[in-house]
């Protein structure tokens, strides 16, 4: 199911009615801070979309988040110690929604939920104290990369940090990011590839 043809915004183009200005001011309005938890997320998806070196962009009612120029689908979950409001503690982290319906233009959501994609990638921004949390450095990004089979033997629609860590093992560091997922990839077709690559 392919998103229809858009053409990139750059940030300049201005809008109409509204003088001095331009895109990139509904972007300052809209995503102004990146420890809120939805643009954080969005965030993360776009630091996998960078590692694995996909040229498919966003698309909003997939039934995953980030797509490989070979179709892998990989689904992204993100969480944070610090948070944009003001915290006592370190929040703690979990990752839900892990299962979803599926969309459709002909037939709408499906009735069951699912896990959609083949790797799912929980990341989690390391930053203990605000005056050190900066979102843009990737060293402050540790990633923890499962396969589905794997997930679906947890069996879950939610899952604690602590979990993941279990399931995962060591986490990934964003300039290893790529490589840990593709070794994750569940797909039959995709390790014959590679054998046939290397033999």
């Amino acid at each position: 199911m392919s998103p229809l043809p858009v053409v990139p915004l750059l940030g300049d183009e201005p809008i109409a009615g509204l003088s001095d200005t331009a895109v990139v001011d509904f972007w300052r309005f809209a995503m102004p801070d990146l420890k809120v938890n939805n643009t954080r997320g969005v965030f993360a998806e776009f630091l996998v979309h960078q590692a694995v070196g996909s040229t498919r962009r966003r698309v909003e009612w997939a039934s995953h988040d980030v797509e490989t120029d070979d179709g892998l689908r990989i689904e992204v979950k993100a969480g944070a110690y610090l948070q944009a409001w003001e915290q006592h503690r370190h929040s703690d982290i979990r990752f839900t929604g892990l299962r979803a319906r599926t969309w459709a233009p002909a037939t709408g959501y499906s009735n069951e939920k699912s896990y959609n994609a083949d790797v799912y990638v929980f990341a989690v921004q390391t930053a203990p104290e605000h005056t050190s949390y900066d979102p843009l450095d990737t060293g402050q990004w540790e990633f923890y990369v499962l396969p589905r089979p794997k997930l679906e033997r947890l069996n879950t629609n939610s899952v604690s940090l602590a979990s993941v860590r279990t399931a995962a093992g060591q986490p990934a560091l964003f300039p290893d990011l790529g490589s840990h997922i593709r070794a994750a990839d569940p797909r039959p077709s995709a390790h014959t590839d590679e054998a046939t690559r290397t033999t």
